[in-house]
């Protein structure tokens, strides 16, 4: 196998670390490795990464290298295509709305080949230095608890603490107690308060782009988790950022077909209910799909995208093994996108047509 027209990245793991990690799949212990990137051979340290995919054969890590250097290589392991993530990122920042850049790789472990991977930028301090972005936090919604409601979606009962689902990975005990005030606020507050505490603590017009895009794609799994929020430097508004998009595009995140209805319109979470609640948001929200029917989700937009992921990683798909998915099934799923962009269009059209209050 190699892997052609791809940059190459190589670990090399001692045999003895490697045994450790793989004894515990769910831990996030860090292993030090060898890294080798673009030419240069430097220590760093890995570990699984993911949540149902830990279990797959072909794992997804997590790499932390130089200073303060992070890189996500996903295995991909549920999409026959190996660009739903990459082609949603990239919707993503066609929207306006900042989102992780990609690039495909070929991985080789020990100088043995470990197929192709999609590497992803980390959502990080560097991630708001590269566009140029103030932030004063950073919070991960890492499970379906961060939902922005009142009731564990587990227990169906009250959340023990409102920062369920959520990790604050810049920020202190204040960031804590903000988020706090934030999602309780959005839950107690009625009319003009409610109304007030979104103006003045989330960027409304950040969100509902975020919202189209998650909509669009068909992320029925990134309303209540996959996303990162940060409060924004010279505003203190909360703005989020999309995360983990394999499950799309016509596919859940198990790699399952799925139909182009799967995500309802309006979209999910809490804060999405009282956002939509208001009607000068439900208008905010409509003019913002209208316009992505008309310009960005296109196949017109879409396709040259599609098919420049996939003139880039093709030769090299065909020489990976290590995939679970056939060649073929690979070749078939550019006809599945299209079908799914004609087929969600009609439906947004459908929706803003008879949505008319």
């Amino acid at each position: 196998m190699s892997g052609e027209g791809l940059p190459t990245r190589k670990i090399t793991i001692d045999e003895d670390d490697l045994r450790r990690l793989q004894a515990d799949v769910w831990s996030n212990e860090f292993a030090p490795v060898k890294l080798e990137l673009n030419g240069k051979t430097m220590d760093a340290k890995l570990r699984f990464r993911g949540g149902h995919t830990r279990n797959y054969p072909k794992k997804s890590y997590e790499i932390h290298y130089g200073d303060n250097g992070i890189l996500h290589w996903n295995a991909e392991f549920d999409d026959p295509s190996m660009i739903r993530n990459a082609l949603s990122f990239r919707f993503f920042n066609m929207m306006g709305v900042p989102a992780p850049r990609t690039k495909h790789m070929w991985l080789e472990w020990n100088g043995y080949p470990h197929g192709v991977y999609l590497e992803i930028e980390s959502v990080d301090s560097a991630f708001f230095r590269r566009r140029s972005i103030g932030s004063k936090s950073l919070i991960y919604a890492v499970n379906d608890k961060a939902n922005f409601g009142l009731i564990d979606p587990e227990t169906d009962e009250r959340k023990q603490t409102l920062l369920e689902g959520y990790r604050v990975m810049k920020g202190n005990a204040n960031t804590e107690k903000r988020l706090i005030r934030f999602v309780g606020s959005i839950n107690r507050l009625r009319k003009s308060s409610l109304r007030s505490l979104l103006v003045n603590r989330l960027d409304v017009t950040v969100y509902l782009k975020w919202l189209a895009g998650a909509v669009l794609t068909g992320n029925y799994d990134g309303f209540d988790q996959n996303y990162a929020l940060y409060e924004h430097a010279s505003t203190g508004k909360y703005r989020i950022i999309p995360w983990d998009y394999e499950g799309t595009w016509g596919r859940n995140c198990y790699g399952k077909l799925c139909g182009s209805d799967l995500v309802d319109v309006k979209g999910y979470n809490m804060l999405t209910r009282k956002l939509l609640a208001f009607k000068p948001y439900r208008q905010a929200y409509r003019k913002i799909l209208a316009a992505m029917l008309e310009s960005k989700f296109t196949l017109d937009a879409i396709e040259p995208e599609i098919d420049s992921l996939y003139e880039r990683i093709t030769p090299a798909i065909r020489d990976d093994f290590t995939r679970k998915w056939p060649f073929h099934s690979f070749e078939d799923e550019p006809e599945l996108f299209r079908s799914y962009i004609r087929e969600r269009r009609a439906i947004i059209k459908e929706e803003l047509r008879t949505w008319t209050n």
